[in-house]
């Protein structure tokens, strides 16, 4: 058995059982991934893939039990690579941060200058993708930290902290009629066509449950992932916004109108979040920190690490 063997199996399920694109993956050869695979089952004489001609069409029962066991091997793998250069280069390395657009134009821009300010030397990753997409990235060690509202508080395999709560609000173009209705409800926005966020970011949940709540049907004329774009066709009048209240700069956009509507929608909660036995540099808990200045590294630490004695 050897590392190799390990990283073809664990390719072999990411790759969805395509043997070519293992071996594109791995830079080897498709005749090379099908010997490691079945050299690996006659040393361990049991079968790791359902076979239907030539082709893996699936795990069997001992396949999905080992791959549990590899993917925890590489992941180790991977968090002895990162203690090695923590003591060898503690100030130098890479840190990906995988976050919504929300977060990285809104939220985060002034913790990354004072993130680069203080370590100039490390390579800073963000990576803007959906809530799924974090999630996904976190549990296969693809990124560091993840930031988010959907998605990660209630994933098993991650510990998550509350970083801020937020609301939406509701925007239009100035001179719209919603202006001089106050106080402003759920009844009168749904007399427009609304432009918001896509289902399953920023929120989007919590916009349908105000409108189901109160009986209503609301005209969801386009939906977008970001509040740049949902701004945008506001200002092109073609329905009024609704957005992350972060999302809305006066001196930016100063041809739209943000209207007194946060209480006509629940609070939200934005997560921290990183991978359980995660080895994770110091500078990426100085970045937590930064967001979340008790969240020190020994408090992250007995989060990520609760076996570890921290006193």
């Amino acid at each position: 058995m050897n590392f190799q063997q390990l990283r073809i199996i664990s390719e072999t399920v990411r790759q969805n059982y395509n043997l070519t694109g293992v071996a594109n993956a791995l830079f080897t050869s498709q005749s090379g991934v099908s010997k490691h695979i079945k050299d690996l089952e006659d040393e361990l004489n049991i079968e790791l893939f359902i076979r239907k001609g030539k082709r893996f069409i699936g795990l069997t029962e001992p396949g999905k039990e080992l791959v549990k066991i590899v993917e925890r091997i590489l992941f180790d793998t991977k968090n002895i690579k990162h203690l090695a250069e923590q003591f060898s280069n503690h100030d130098q390395g890479q840190l990906t941060i995988a976050t919504t657009h929300t977060q990285a134009q809104y939220t985060l821009p002034s913790v990354v200058t004072q993130f680069k300010k203080a370590f100039p030397k490390v390579h800073l990753i963000l990576h803007q993708s959906s809530p799924s997409e974090i999630l996904s990235m976190l549990i296969d060690g693809q990124a560091d930290i993840g930031i988010a509202t959907e998605a990660l508080e209630s994933a098993v395999d991650l510990v998550s902290f509350p970083y801020y709560t937020w609301q939406h609000a509701v925007i239009v173009p100035s001179g719209h009629p919603l202006q001089s209705i106050y106080p402003l409800t759920l009844e009168a926005i749904a007399e427009f066509p609304i432009i918001t966020y896509h289902q399953g970011f920023t929120g989007r949940s919590r916009i349908d449950q105000a409108f189901a709540k109160a009986g209503l049907i609301p005209d969801i004329a386009m939906s977008a992932l970001d509040a740049d774009v949902i701004k945008t066709y506001v200002k092109l009048g073609l329905g009024i916004g609704i957005v992350a209240s972060v999302a809305f700069a006066p001196e930016r956009d100063t041809t739209l109108i943000k209207l007194e509507s946060e209480y006509l929608f629940e609070k939200n909660t934005t997560y921290i979040s990183v991978r359980r036995n995660h080895y994770l540099r110091g500078y990426a808990y100085r970045f937590i920190e930064l967001c979340i200045p008790i969240l020190t590294e020994s408090v992250v630490r007995l989060g990520v690490n609760p076996q570890i004695d921290n006193e």
